[in-house]
């Protein structure tokens, strides 16, 4: 009989968070062609910091939601992004989003549904960090 084993990232994956500004570390970005076969997907990994208004701690660690992605096809999703790293997105100027790889910025995550339920989404609202706002625990 198999076994499965499930990580602390594993379980805090499930945490639905309240919408709100979040600082977020990029942790990995991967390439996958899409499901017709016709374009890339650049699927964006990320972990909350702390709240990125108010540095409150609660949401520290949630994984960034699974269908935080970009498409070839809809490139102008990708400017806010990279605009919130100071990038300077001008026409036939080429970017490397793995270069994001580490880097920190704010994401608005909000709630959606998917299959009845209620899960985190990145809606592609990016902001630059606000330096002031540091991780702090909020009771």
């Amino acid at each position: 009989m198999p076994f499965i084993e499930f990580s602390e990232r594993d379980m805090k994956r499930q945490v639905i968070v309240e919408p709100a500004w979040y600082r977020v570390r990029v942790d990995e970005v991967n390439e996958k062609t899409a499901k017709n076969g016709n374009s890339q997907n650049y699927f964006i990994e990320g972990t909350i910091l702390f709240n990125g208004d108010n540095g409150d701690t609660k949401y520290q660690g949630v994984p960034t939601p699974a269908g935080w992605l970009f498409n070839e096809l809809a490139k102008s999703f990708a400017i806010g992004y990279l605009s919130a790293f100071g990038a300077k997105v001008e026409p036939g100027k080429r970017f490397e989003l793995a270069d994001s790889v580490g880097r920190e910025l704010d994401v608005f995550i909000e709630n959606g549904t998917w299959d009845s339920r209620t899960v985190n989404k990145i809606n592609h609202k990016y902001r630059p960090v606000k330096p002031e706002v540091t991780a702090k625990e909020v009771v």
